[in-house]
């Protein structure tokens, strides 16, 4: 076998990474098939349906796939190392090198290489291009809004949006017939308005939508039974795109890039600190008054009650710790960026061993225990996202690394105990 001068044996590497790039490519168009159809489902529910042009179908669809491409590479890897080591070892390949002097460390090295690529790979699409996407998926969506209301405003429908229910009637290309606003005036009365007609214009301000109603009447009750009526020929009316729908939010942690996730929290926890500060202060105050009633108690000043009190007061502080659960959920993110696409490390250290048991079967039970190791990864990675949400006292790296951590000290294990056999 022909080697390099400094001893890397080129050719059986070139074989082993071309062996596991076919298995990753398989495993990603199996992965990257699976999530696409989702997308194109949520699409059909949401855009195919309402006579949506193709060719706008067709970019929508084009924005979502960095999002694809991230959750499917690795996942990829982790199914490509499986079926490929699966397969080097049912053919005893892996027996023909070992007898021709390497080791099970220098066999994994190419696979390890070219998972560190991958992952890298997966984090600038998730970093860069998903941000991207993201805001050109609204830009283009907004547009569709405009020109066809039935994207969100059905016709015949009744759709609430935070304070404001919209009833709509006959929808056309950029007309609302027959539309009514049931919402609340500047005084906190109830109000209704109906318009024979409503047109979408374009406001100033990306963030909202401009509603141009025609023949208005308005009704507002105010207390007892005061009632104002008003009519006008046209009104202006505004709502922001952001009680509109999902799709046309400003970007979330999610579709941040990485250091503008890191600079929200940055300015998120700045803005907390004041809250936590003033707690602490509550409760150092509480807990020296606690103390002094105590001391004053053993002197025979207070009775036993008035300490009492004073433990459940602040026993009570201590539970209303601030929690910013903005803060807590953005931290989540932060950590959620690195951990996916760095989670193909921690599969291969798991895959490799686990493939070499697969003497008899190659591939195919190969890509089977791929499938059950990604959906308890995923499991692990929900289930600590949401304890992680709702519990502040969760470190998110934490919640976000411990599946990672559990794969790769799994796959630690059985490697060394591969090793030693």
């Amino acid at each position: 076998m022909k080697r390099r001068s400094w001893g890397i044996p080129t050719r059986a590497y070139r074989y082993i990474g071309s062996e596991f790039t076919v298995s990753f490519f398989v495993s990603f168009a199996f992965f990257f098939f699976v999530f696409f159809v989702n997308q194109l489902l949520l699409l059909a529910e949401d855009i195919l349906q309402k006579d949506v042009p193709f060719p706008a179908v067709a970019r929508l669809v084009f924005y979502s796939l960095p999002s694809i491409i991230a959750l499917s590479v690795p996942f990829s890897t982790l199914v490509g190392t499986l079926m490929a080591v699966g397969r080097l070892s049912a053919d005893n390949e892996i027996v023909a090198l070992r007898a021709g002097g390497f080791s099970l460390r220098r066999i994994f090295m190419p696979v390890l290489v070219l998972a560190v690529v991958l992952s890298g790979l997966s984090f600038v699409v998730n970093d860069i291009l998903l941000p991207q996407g993201t805001l050109n998926f609204g830009r283009l969506y907004r547009e569709l809004l405009y020109a066809n209301p039935a994207l969100e405003l059905e016709p015949y429908s009744v759709k609430r949006y935070q304070e404001d229910t919209l009833v709509t009637g006959a929808v056309s290309p950029g007309l609302l017939e027959q539309f009514t606003i049931l919402d609340t005036d500047g005084q906190g009365h109830r109000r209704v308005i109906t318009a024979r007609e409503a047109r979408l214009i374009r406001e100033g301000d990306p963030n909202t939508i401009g509603l141009e109603l025609t023949d208005v009447v308005m009704h507002s009750a105010e207390r007892g039974s005061d009632h104002n009526y008003s009519v006008a020929e046209t009104m202006r009316y505004n709502i922001l795109l952001e009680d509109i729908t999902v799709a046309l939010r400003s970007p979330g942690p999610r579709e941040m890039s990485a250091r503008d996730v890191h600079a929200a929290i940055e300015e998120k926890r700045e803005d907390f600190l004041p809250r936590v500060e003033s707690w602490r202060r509550d409760l150092a105050l509480e807990t020296s008054r606690l103390g002094i009633l105590a001391m004053d108690h053993a002197r025979g000043l207070h009775p036993a009650g008035t300490v009492s009190d004073a433990a459940r007061e602040t026993q009570r502080r201590v539970r209303q710790e601030p929690h910013d659960r903005s803060l807590q959920i953005y931290r989540l993110e932060y950590h959620k960026k690195f951990s996916i696409p760095f989670a193909a490390l921690s599969f291969v250290f798991l895959a490799f061993p686990l493939g070499l048991f697969s003497r008899r079967s190659g591939r195919g039970v190969g890509f089977g225990i791929g499938l059950l190791i990604a959906t308890m990864y995923w499991a692990l990675l929900i289930g600590g996202q949401t304890f992680g949400s709702q519990r502040s006292d969760v470190s998110p790296a934490l919640a976000m690394w411990l599946p990672n951590i559990f794969f790769f000290v799994a796959g630690i294990i059985a490697f060394v105990r591969r090793v030693r056999q």
